[in-house]
């Protein structure tokens, strides 16, 4: 591991130089950060875990091993991607055009994932793309996205859909009743409305 300006990188790591990489980050082997990509303080990332050319990362940030995460993707501080997990960017995806043309870079327009504050995605899930995952919220393991997901919702299945509300802490939230729900672990609570879930 060799670590410059603050920045831990694994030898075998592959960062380009117009990426900007904020101090204290880690970034382990085999993982590739294209040009132009903006990671910020503090964030790890993975054994052979992709950032796309021009993904931003605010601050730490955790991409596990594997996870992939496809330009024009937008991460929040504090965002939890798990291993394999995959961020896609491509609304119609072939590969030839219709007339049987490999495609190109020109053929196409990339959208992006948004991934709000504190939000975790767990393990080989998928966001296909254009969506937003909310502040807080929680994606279960191996679940596909394909809706935006409201702040603080925990999502699963395929396509995923909403099942209870977490907090901060990410465990799933007791209801306490009148449309207040509570964290078993840290006490916080929350309020339900039509609009979903706010912080008291």
């Amino acid at each position: 591991m060799t670590n410059r300006d603050g920045v831990t990188i694994a030898p075998t790591a592959d960062v380009d130089e117009r990426a900007e990489i904020g101090t204290g980050t880690r970034i382990w082997h085999l993982a590739q950060i294209r040009e132009n990509a903006s990671l910020g303080a503090g964030c790890n990332v993975g054994r052979g875990a992709y950032v796309g050319p021009g993904v931003t990362l605010g601050r730490n940030v955790k991409l596990q091993n594997h996870a992939l995460v496809y330009e024009p993707a937008r991460l929040a501080d504090g965002v939890f991607i798990g291993p394999a997990a995959v961020l896609t960017n491509d609304e119609y995806p072939r590969a030839v055009t219709p007339d049987g043309r490999l495609k190109s870079g020109d053929d196409w327009t990339a959208v992006g994932v948004t991934i709000g504050e504190g939000a975790a995605v767990g393990a080989r899930a998928v966001c296909v793309a254009p969506v937003t995952v909310g502040r807080w919220a929680l994606v279960a393991a191996g679940a596909v996205v394909t809706k935006d997901v409201p702040d603080f919702a925990l999502v699963v299945g395929v396509p995923a859909r909403r099942v209870g509300w977490v907090g901060r802490a990410g465990r799933p939230l007791t209801p306490k009743g009148d449309g207040i729900w509570i964290c078993p672990e840290t006490g916080a609570e929350y309020t339900e409305s039509g609009v979903g879930l706010t912080e008291r």
